[in-house]
């Protein structure tokens, strides 16, 4: 008596397709959650850095149009240096 394996070979096929999807899927949600936490921690880092661009720029300008003496202009330099 033969007994009809093909119906068994299909259910196997799609079980292990199956498998790596669900794998793959746990992969690829693991890359994007670091990914996302490193863009997130490098944008804070620019950010602070670009405020840090801006207030010297701004202090730059404030000492041109002589709204600062040269000791203020220095001290508040060395502050806004020292944030780093």
């Amino acid at each position: 008596m033969m007994m009809n394996w093909g119906i068994m070979n299909i259910g196997m096929i799609l079980y292990m397709v199956l498998v790596i999807l669900i794998l793959g899927s746990i992969i690829y949600g693991g890359l994007v959650l670091v990914m996302r936490l490193l863009k997130k921690n490098n944008s804070t880092v620019v950010i602070q850095d670009h405020e840090q661009d801006t207030s010297l720029e701004i202090l730059k300008e404030r000492f041109a149009k002589g709204n600062l003496t040269q000791n203020e202009f220095e001290q508040k330099y060395t502050f806004l240096k020292g944030k780093n």
